[in-house]
């Protein structure tokens, strides 16, 4: 069986409120759009997930709500900045359907796509995975619980400049 994997950064957030806690940050105009684009772009793709696993922060939130995708959706603090490792611990405990979706941070989403895969991409930003960044990725695995860093194929990898320019 394969799982398919859309592993999402957030779309770039707003620094205008410095009353507002990291947690807290709003997207900016730029990543609303960049937001909407990305999931035009999932969907157009047939990459539309069954089920999501978002970090509990605001920018994470309405990356997810901005792209019209409405998967099965668990908002958790645990995302919240975490590393590779935590990353992966979280999709094989809570990952479910045969197309997932992850909307986390960086470092840690850009060093999880580094390492799931079995190859990256011949893409000149994916090793700084920017705002909005989108990796789709297969494991040949009947469940999530089965996950391991290096098993993944790439199918794609895009950035919302590509989409918007």
């Amino acid at each position: 069986m394969t799982l398919r994997l859309v592993l999402t950064r957030h779309a770039k957030s707003s620094w205008d409120d410095l009353t507002l806690s990291d947690f807290e940050r709003v997207l900016n105009k730029r990543g609303q759009g960049a937001a909407k684009a990305i999931g035009a772009w999932i969907s157009a793709q047939g990459y539309t997930p069954d089920a999501a696993l978002c970090s509990a922060a605001t920018r994470t939130r309405e990356t997810l709500e901005r792209s019209g995708l409405q998967p099965e959706t668990q908002f958790l603090d645990g995302l919240y900045h975490a590393g590779a490792d935590k990353i992966l611990s979280i999709a094989q405990g809570k990952g479910s359907g045969k197309t997932l979706m992850i909307v986390a941070h960086n470092p840690g989403i850009a060093e999880f796509a580094g390492r799931i895969l079995q190859r990256t991409p011949q893409h000149p930003r994916f090793a700084d995975y920017p705002s909005g960044a989108t990796l789709v990725a297969d494991f040949e695995a009947e469940r999530w619980a089965d996950l391991r860093f290096g098993a993944g194929t790439p199918l794609a990898f895009i950035v919302p400049r590509e989409l918007t320019e």
